[in-house]
């Protein structure tokens, strides 16, 4: 028998928490349109995402390595893939909505520049004095504004509940109804599930292409107490163990540590702190409490993990080099289409005397996937 919009939404909405987000918890849309029959409104966002021009283009930007050193290392889209398979684990264990929280993994990186944070780098610094730049706040005017998939509305008009997810705490968005809410009320515990899953992907998944690139050496992570009590957990179950095999191992019992820290902390705060409903949760926010966080030994060593990978893997002098290649290639873009705007392509040209001619620069410039830009770059200095 097939099942209606209403009776999905019946047995989804039984398997949740009571401080969830509801599947007809979604605050509407901008734009109002018809209910589709049997596809509930999260899973239509999550399916225009991932339908997205943004989101294929994902799959040339750059993580940490750019496409060009080999295939075998992470890029965005695969990142943004890992961090969204972690942050439905999360949520489903803790009884929350996995399907938005899915959803806002997603979309969260839509907005990141090519050449990763150095490109992000420099167009907030190019556009410092015209409203600055910032990957997430792109993400929501990708989706907002800049996507043209349908005839009767910018952007993707997903769910209102969607877009407050993907808004980051202390960011300004433009003085809209939806940031306001944001900022008062606070994330949903589904934002905040999908944010710790994106640090948890990185940190594990760049130790695996630091090492596979030959960044970073095993006896350097061996210093660390993460590393090395997981380590030697993997000894004790697999003691002729060795190689890549091995370091594998460690690596994946490491991210399922960090999950399972996760799942445990927040079940205990939401029961410390006798979170029941949605205005438990923006009670707890109000007063500057932190739900989805590691307990505090247990986040001291995921620091050290971190500030490890920072000094040794992202500034490592050939992650620099290209760092820095990157942001020239972002600048030279940036000032030569400010110079000749009628090189912008008509979707982002039609908006300059709307929104200035700065801003839609960038948009086109931050859209660019690694390889575009830099052979768009090439042809110009010849």
């Amino acid at each position: 028998m097939q099942k209606d919009r209403n009776q999905i939404i019946q047995t989804e909405n039984s398997l949740l928490a009571g401080y969830a987000v509801l599947q007809d918890e979604t605050g509407g849309r901008e734009y109002k349109e018809e209910e589709h029959p049997y596809r509930i409104p999260f899973q239509r966002d999550r399916d225009r995402v991932v339908h997205s021009s943004a989101f294929k283009r994902l799959q040339y930007k750059t993580q940490v390595f750019v496409y060009s050193v080999g295939e075998n290392y992470r890029n965005r889209l695969t990142h943004t893939l890992e961090v969204a398979g972690i942050s439905r684990t999360i949520a489903s264990a803790l009884g929350l909505n996995s399907l938005l929280t899915e959803t806002i993994a997603l979309a969260h990186d839509l907005g990141h520049t090519p050449f990763g944070h150095a490109g992000q780098d420099m167009l907030s610094d190019l556009m410092g004095e015209f409203g600055g730049f910032e990957h997430n706040k792109q993400s929501v005017r990708i989706v907002t504004i800049l996507e043209t998939r349908y005839p009767e509305f910018p952007g993707l008009n997903l769910s209102k509940e969607t877009l407050k997810g993907m808004m980051k705490h202390g960011a300004e968005y433009g003085g809209s109804n939806l940031g306001k809410e944001r900022k008062d009320e606070g994330p949903s515990l589904e934002a905040q599930c999908a944010d710790v899953a994106d640090e948890i992907a990185y940190t594990s998944h760049d130790i695996d292409d630091g090492l596979e690139m030959g960044y970073l050496k095993v006896e350097d992570l061996r210093s660390l107490s993460l590393w090395a009590e997981t380590s030697e957990m993997v000894k004790g179950k697999f003691p002729k163990l060795d190689g890549k095999v091995f370091v594998r191992t460690v690596i994946r019992e490491l991210t399922n540590s960090m999950v399972s820290s996760m799942i445990q902390t927040i079940e205990s705060r939401i029961s410390d702190w006798k979170i029941r409903d949605r205005s438990d949760l923006n009670t707890a926010y109000q007063e500057g409490k932190r739900i989805a966080t590691y307990e505090p030994s247990y986040g001291e060593k995921v620091r050290e993990l971190k500030s490890f990978l920072y000094k040794t893997l992202y500034r490592h002098p050939s992650v620099v080099v290209t760092s820095d290649r990157g942001r020239d290639i972002i600048e030279t873009l940036f000032f030569h289409f400010r110079k000749q705007p009628d090189s912008i392509p008509e979707t982002y040209k039609r908006r300059i005397e709307k929104e200035g001619l700065e801003r839609c620069v960038c948009d086109y410039v931050a859209g660019m996937t690694d390889r575009y830009a830099e052979e768009m770059a090439s042809s110009l200095r010849k």
